[in-house]
This record gives C-alpha cells, structure tokens and sequence, in this order.
C-alpha cells in the first residue's frame, strides 16, 4: 500500500497539480498587492478621492465607557472591502486571461494525422481477399 501511494504521489498529475496550486496562491498575492496598492489608489482617485476599504454601513455604533474604553463594539457592513474584493477577483481573471493566451500562442499547432481508409473500405478490401 505504501508502495502503491508513493507511485501515486510520484506522477506527473499529482506533482503539476502540487505546482499550479503553489504558483496560484503566489500569483494570487501579487495580483492583490497589485490591486490594493496599485489599482485601489488610483480608481480612489478619480473617485474624489474615496478609499474604498473604509466605506461602511453602520448597523450599530460602538459603545464606550466613560474611560474611553469600547464596551461594545461597532457592528457595521463593509461593503467597500466587498467592491475591493470584486475588483481583485476582475483583475485576476483578467490576468490568467493573459497568461492564458500567452501560453496558448508558444504551443505548438496541433497536427491532425492523415486520414486512412475508411471502414467502409477495409470491410471491402477484407471481402475482397477472402474471395480470392
């Protein structure tokens, strides 16, 4: 059985799923960073200057003591970390996109095998050895 899991483990299937899945969560940072620190900024912008991370909808506001201290505290929906979200996920489908293409463009075409005979005409040819 041991034998069995390590040939498993060993297979090419296996190792490139191991590498795509490591190259994904690298890549998928730097598309965040590039998006949070790139991206965000400049739509923040040429949209007055809003930072969308800090956009909120206050359900309840945060309760504090006398001292200063927060004895409850905020309760509120982010939804401009959501739109944040929502543009990494375009920016990052857009890139694989890319990178897509790209791989596309250095394989090799895909050359079709010439075309035997038909069934058809093997069935005929066996007939016709048969009556000789």
């Amino acid at each position: 059985m041991l034998k069995e899991f390590k040939n498993f483990i060993m297979t090419g299937n296996v190792i490139d799923f191991a590498v795509a899945v490591i190259m994904a969560g690298a890549i998928g940072a730097v598309i965040n960073g590039f998006v949070a620190d790139i991206v965000m900024p400049v739509v923040g912008h040429f949209a007055g200057g809003i930072d969308f991370a800090d956009m909120k909808y206050v359900l309840d506001a945060a309760v504090t003591g006398a001292d200063g201290a927060v004895e409850k505290p905020e309760n509120a929906i982010m939804y401009g970390k959501w739109i944040n979200t929502i543009i990494s996920l375009i920016t990052v489908g857009f890139v694989m996109f890319l990178i897509v293409k790209a791989y596309n463009k250095t394989k090799a075409p895909v050359e079709e095998a010439p075309a035997g005979p038909s069934e058809i005409d093997l069935l005929t040819e066996i007939r016709d050895s048969l009556k000789k």
